[in-house]
């Protein structure tokens, strides 16, 4: 990685809820299509594409892309990171942490900005000089899904920075301030429901209306390919 916004990239981790949501926010939408990459971050994508005979068949999660990245710049040596949202708890956390497992990468910044749905123009100003003054290889931000997406998407042209990750939980998963689901359950397909039964009250529109929603989608596009198919 090296400066000049030509090499820039972003990722995206896509799953039913977000595709819902990026249905009726236009900018989410345009932050999904306009993105490097795209990942399939929720069981529901894979699923989807076995029914439609796609060829996904596992999820990469933000925390894999996260600690993957990690664990092969830390290899190389002397890269930079800037972590930008939760909260000061969190963010102190991930730096001990990450000093014990990636010790070879430095965090030259780390800022939790107010918990708010949009920056306004001053505070969004020196949140970006904030992250150019340290130049950091590596931006990881977790604000939550849409939010983070959108901003790095309005704002990846004003950063100085080669590589943008939004990650949302995975900063309070790394930080060890919420313990993600055992192994078992991420294997057999069923983190996203032990995740609702631990917080219903902030997970209950993705799982009880976004999912369904998406399952029909998916459902109602087979028969439709089926259609066309038989009368071809």
């Amino acid at each position: 990685m090296t400066n000049g916004a030509a090499v820039q990239k972003y990722f995206v981790c896509a799953n039913p809820h977000s595709l819902e949501v990026a249905r009726t926010d236009s900018l989410f939408r345009e932050a999904i299509e306009k993105a490097d990459l795209v990942v399939p971050d929720g069981i529901g994508i894979v699923l989807a594409s076995k029914i439609l005979g796609g060829s996904i068949r596992r999820r990469i999660t933000g925390y894999d892309i996260f600690y993957g990245v990690s664990k092969e710049l830390n290899k190389k040596k002397s890269y930079f990171y800037f972590v930008l949202g939760s909260t000061e708890k969190a963010l102190q956390k991930i730096r001990e942490r990450m000093e014990k497992d990636f010790p070879n990468i430095r965090i030259v910044g780390t800022y939790s900005p107010p918990f708010k749905s949009e920056f306004s123009e001053e505070e969004n100003r020196l949140i970006l000089e904030m992250i150019n003054k340290v130049k950091p290889d590596v931006l990881w931000v977790g604000m939550t899904a849409p939010k983070q997406e959108k901003w790095i998407y309005k704002n990846k042209d004003k950063l100085d920075v080669k590589f943008l990750g939004p990650i949302g939980a995975v900063f309070d998963f790394y930080a060890g301030i919420k313990k993600r689901p055992h192994p078992v359950f991420q294997k057999m397909g069923l983190e996203w429901f032990v995740r609702f039964l631990m917080e219903p009250y902030r997970l209950w529109r993705r799982n009880i209306v976004s999912n369904p929603k998406f399952l029909l989608r998916i459902i109602h596009q087979y028969f439709s390919q089926s259609e066309v198919r038989r009368k071809e």
